[in-house]
């Protein structure tokens, strides 16, 4: 009985203690980005303030690593419960532009949206093939010899206490908000614990699906329907309408925030966390820095490009088409770029961005069979730079051996299009193309 006792302090201790270091973690890496944000808008900066923190970070660790090698070991694995937590929610924080997408959809004409849907799977398709075709190229020209890669931890998968745990919140949550719609100040307040809820339960019941019904059926969707069929409830429940509701969800006010805000509010964190994930891989970035880098530059360059172009070409409103340019950008810096330009639906932008990453998903496996891309370093390479963090999950969890790469290019991909887009010169380009 002494033993089982002693046991079990132990294992509470041990949990409460992983627990304390993943929220101190989190909460400097979410407390740095609120502090970067805060201090560009104050100095009138337009750059994306979670990329020059992630510069920040990389550049603190390589002079670690290359100074106090410990100290940059020891700032790694201190971080680590942080990135796994964010690895580990990661599709979530791109679902609140999805649930929300009968609003950002409602004033755009049935043709312009056939227009946008073709430029996605369109563009996906060519920012595809150039980057594959860019990386084999220039690996036949420099025929550098794969090395194995550092191995990447791997978060936990979900357990049955934690979806009883959400549905529990739910449940309680969703009843307390009928009972009494203003009981936490607002409307978005008191609707935030059960949406949130329902967008969590969705993701985690969506994860746990047959691999041959994720390939129709992706977790984000199942995500993002959750969390519209629990704002229908509710709307027909309470008698406020659905529109009323899911703009509960994303009130874009950070004094009065909703479920949507919460989860988007880490998208700052993400960008933050890529100069871990390159600098991990920073060997593997140096030896194959022309492959790399050369096929992010053109697939980056050539997505801006070629949907400016297309976006003109079909006919689509100049403001959508501008909505639409970072389609193959991650939504942190999707969001960060389009503000370089005026009258850009940034729903819209961040539920193309996302709708792009759900067709790579689904389809970039046997996409890249069919175009006879068999090297790890393309195929890796190719999918991040066309479908992001969603493509790059989905080909990751086939092909461990492409993930370095796929991480490398996901990452590598949002910093250089950001980089571009913040030259007048580019976005002058650009607008004189889309006309």
């Amino acid at each position: 009985m002494d033993s089982e006792s002693g046991l079990t302090s132990t294992s509470l201790t041990s949990t409460v203690v992983k627990l304390l270091h993943l929220v101190v973690s989190l909460g400097i890496i979410l407390a740095m980005d609120n502090f970067l944000k805060k201090a560009f808008v104050a100095a009138s900066i337009k750059f994306p303030s979670a990329l020059f923190g992630m510069f920040c970070i990389f550049t603190i660790l390589t002079v670690l690593d290359s100074t106090v090698p410990d100290a940059a070991t020891a700032l790694m694995n201190f971080f680590q419960p942080a990135l796994l937590f964010i690895q580990r929610w990661l599709p979530l924080f791109y679902v609140p532009s999805l649930v929300v997408l009968p609003l950002a959809v409602k004033d755009i004409p049935a043709a312009s949206g056939l227009k946008i849907l073709f430029i996605i799977v369109g563009g996906w398709l060519a920012s595809l093939a150039v980057a594959g075709y860019t990386a084999i190229a220039v690996r036949k020209m420099v025929n550098t010899e794969m090395i194995p890669a550092e191995p990447m931890a791997k978060p936990s998968p979900f357990s049955s206490v934690e979806l009883w745990a959400w549905s529990g919140i739910f449940l309680i949550s969703f009843v307390s908000a009928l009972l009494y719609p203003t009981v936490l100040g607002t409307n978005a307040r008191t609707c935030l614990p059960f949406l949130l809820a329902s967008t969590v339960i969705g993701y985690i019941v969506g994860s746990g699906l047959p691999s041959d019904v994720k390939k129709v059926f992706h977790p984000i969707i199942c995500c993002a329907l959750s969390a519209d069929l629990a704002a229908l409830a509710y709307s027909q429940l309470s008698r406020s309408g659905f529109n009323s509701v899911l703009g509960y969800y994303l009130t874009k006010a950070s004094s009065n925030p909703g479920a949507g805000d919460i989860l988007m509010g880490f998208l700052g964190s993400v960008i933050l966390s890529f100069a871990f994930s390159m600098f991990q891989q920073r060997k593997l970035v140096k030896r194959h820095a022309a492959e790399i880098f050369t096929s992010v530059i053109i697939a980056a360059v050539f997505s801006l490009y070629s949907t400016a172009l297309i976006g003109r070409l079909v006919g689509l409103e100049p403001s959508l088409t501008i909505s639409i340019l970072p389609r193959c950008i991650t939504v942190a810096l999707a969001l960060s770029i389009v503000s370089f330009f005026e009258g850009a639906n940034t729903s819209l932008t961040a539920a193309v961005v996302v709708v792009t990453g759900l067709v790579g998903a689904n389809f970039v496996q046997s996409t890249l069979d069919k175009l006879g891309f068999r090297d790890p370093i393309a195929r890796g390479i190719a999918t991040a730079s066309s479908a992001h963090g969603l493509g790059t999950a989905a080909l990751s969890a086939k092909e461990p051996e492409a993930l370095p790469f796929c991480a490398i290019a996901y990452a590598l991909t949002g910093i250089f299009g950001s980089l571009i887009c913040s030259v007048p010169a580019v976005r002058q380009s650009l607008l004189a193309i889309i006309g």
